[in-house]
């Protein structure tokens, strides 16, 4: 029997479908990446009071913010926010900040491994090689996933854990 190759999230970032996650989840250095210091579960100051956009967009490198530029949630944002949290926010329920900022963090390495694992189905493998990427995309993309908890089964963390080396047995191929 052959396996069914797992349906993939998004891996492209939405804004438009996320509550500014990557705003709040993760904690800032002042230095050349980030023109302040803030921490973790914090929203950003400058998001704007009325609604999920950044007051500096335009400005942001330089203003000192290229780190914001730099970084992509490989559409982790908006999974959470649509699909784990339903669509719910962390402005309207401020209860959800520190929930959905966690979920954020466990998801965004998952979707990058997705991203990486898809990208890695471009070369040309032996068929043992390709089936052992096509075990970790299954593993990283549980059916049915409706809470934080389904990503962090053990399953789900072991194929993550593994996704590295995985990468790294495909360097005699490229």
């Amino acid at each position: 029997m052959q396996r069914r190759a797992p349906e993939l999230p998004a891996l492209s970032d939405d804004c438009a479908n996320c509550a500014a996650l990557c705003c709040v989840a993760y904690p800032f250095d002042a230095d050349e990446d980030f023109g302040l210091l803030k921490r973790a579960d914090t929203p950003c100051p400058n998001l704007s009071d009325s609604c999920f956009d950044c007051t500096i967009h335009k400005d942001l490198i330089p203003r000192g913010f290229a780190g914001c530029v730099a970084y992509s949630c490989a559409g982790a944002g908006q999974r959470v926010t649509q699909q784990l949290f339903e669509g719910e926010d962390w402005r309207e329920d401020p209860d959800l900040l520190e929930h959905m900022a966690y979920a954020l963090r466990v998801l965004r390495p998952i979707h990058e491994a997705l991203l990486l694992l898809k990208q890695a189905q471009q070369i040309r493998v032996p068929q043992s090689v390709a089936a052992q990427g096509a075990v970790l995309m299954a593993a990283l993309c549980p059916q049915d996933a409706k809470s934080i908890y389904d990503f962090e089964d053990y399953e789900v963390q072991d194929a993550l854990a593994d996704v590295p080396a995985y990468l790294q047995s495909l360097a005699p191929f490229v």
